[in-house]
């Protein structure tokens, strides 16, 4: 029986996992996904690694013995998380390969303190590939105004790269470019640009919920503004994916990639980030059967996986209705909430929860580690 994520697959859309622990390393479940269909891809972030360090044991024996030997506390977790990131990427290989590098990738971040340091995310970039030292990694780095001058390096240096923390249509524009220009500047130093992979990782949800915040003062103000305010809700997230896409479309079938393409060059596919329903009043896979689209990714917490395979759907949606799309964010914009505001809020506000998540799990093992010496 053909599961809904493998219909999602070859509809076009590749489900990754947004979600890495040992033990799913080490007994045999990740394994098992992959194997399944259930997955294509598995993404981290500061704030998972916190979860599956502080939040089990399952750490504890590596962690002791790096302290015993002396290690800082960057160092051991620098240890403990490439250790699970190359493990993944070692059962993504085979899809990997046998997707021709089309899916089967890996991702970690670089430190989000480094997040408006440019020359300080090349840096880490480079540390990391090498570190990691697996052809399906991909490096994170935050699309900060910083960031992006970063991303262009990375690809010109040859690193597949996920540029996380888009939530801007205009950001999302600076990202293609930076991707663009890489990859032509590998072109005219006649290196290879075939087997390297990007997606850019807008995220979602959390419009929703800070756009929701301003619309819900409008509606308890009452008056003919309120009842316009309350139709938007629930709206604006998605509408804004959908002409992220839109713009995907039109970048990446232009004669300027057609020309990369035919040096092998890879499209640059969205992927869907932070697609977990945060509002208990909307449908569970709100941000996951709304954005099903060819060249796309969506990467999936374990209880929305769980909910796509028990009741998603798999009919292409991403494109359904875009002047209603289109119509919504105008109609934000004359209800006077600014959207652009919404989402600088969002990325500054992005980078300092995973900033957070890293200090919060550096203290965890500093603690751990003191508990053991």
């Amino acid at each position: 029986m053909t599961t809904v994520p493998q219909k999602l697959y070859a509809l076009g859309q590749s489900l990754w996992y947004d979600n890495i622990e040992r033990r799913l390393l080490e007994n045999g479940e990740l394994e098992a996904m992959i194997q399944r269909g259930d997955i294509y891809g598995v993404t981290s972030n500061p704030s998972i690694f916190n979860n599956a360090i502080v939040n089990s044991s399952d750490y504890d024996a590596q962690l002791a013995e790096l302290a015993q030997q002396g290690a800082g506390i960057a160092a051991i977790f620098d240890a403990l998380s490439i250790q699970d990131i190359q493990a993944a990427c070692d059962l993504f290989l085979p899809l990997y390969q046998s997707s021709r590098a089309g899916d089967g990738y890996v991702s970690i971040e670089v430190h989000p303190d480094l997040a408006h340091d440019t020359a300080g995310t090349q840096a880490e970039v480079t540390r990391l590939w090498g570190l990691v030292d697996r052809p399906n990694l991909m490096v994170k780095i935050p699309a900060t105004p910083e960031g992006v001058p970063a991303i262009q390096h990375a690809i010109a240096a040859g690193a597949n790269i996920n540029i996380t923390l888009i939530f801007s249509q205009q950001r999302y524009a600076e990202v293609i470019e930076a991707y663009l220009a890489g990859l032509e500047e590998r072109v005219e130093n006649n290196l290879p640009i075939g087997h390297q992979a990007s997606v850019a990782s807008f995220f979602i949800s959390r419009i929703d919920s800070k756009i929701d915040s301003w619309l819900d003062v409008i509606v308890a103000e009452g008056g003919l503004r309120a009842a316009k305010a309350a139709t938007l809700k629930g709206k604006i997230a998605v509408a804004n994916a959908q002409l992220a896409y839109q713009l995907f479309k039109q970048q990446f079938s232009s004669e300027r990639f057609a020309a990369l393409q035919m040096k092998g060059a890879r499209a640059q596919r969205p992927l869907w980030a932070s697609t977990s329903t945060k509002n208990p009043e909307y449908p569970d896979l709100l941000y996951v059967d709304t954005l099903i689209g060819e060249q796309t990714v969506n990467t999936l917490p374990p209880q929305t996986l769980e909910a796509v395979k028990h009741h998603g759907k798999a009919e292409v949606s991403i494109e359904v209705d875009l002047d209603t799309a289109r119509a919504h964010l105008q109609g934000l914009a004359e209800l006077g909430v600014s959207l652009d505001q919404a989402t600088t809020e969002l990325e500054a506000e992005g980078v300092a929860a995973f900033s957070k998540a890293i200090q919060t799990l550096f203290e965890a093992i500093e603690q751990r580690a003191k508990a053991i010496s």
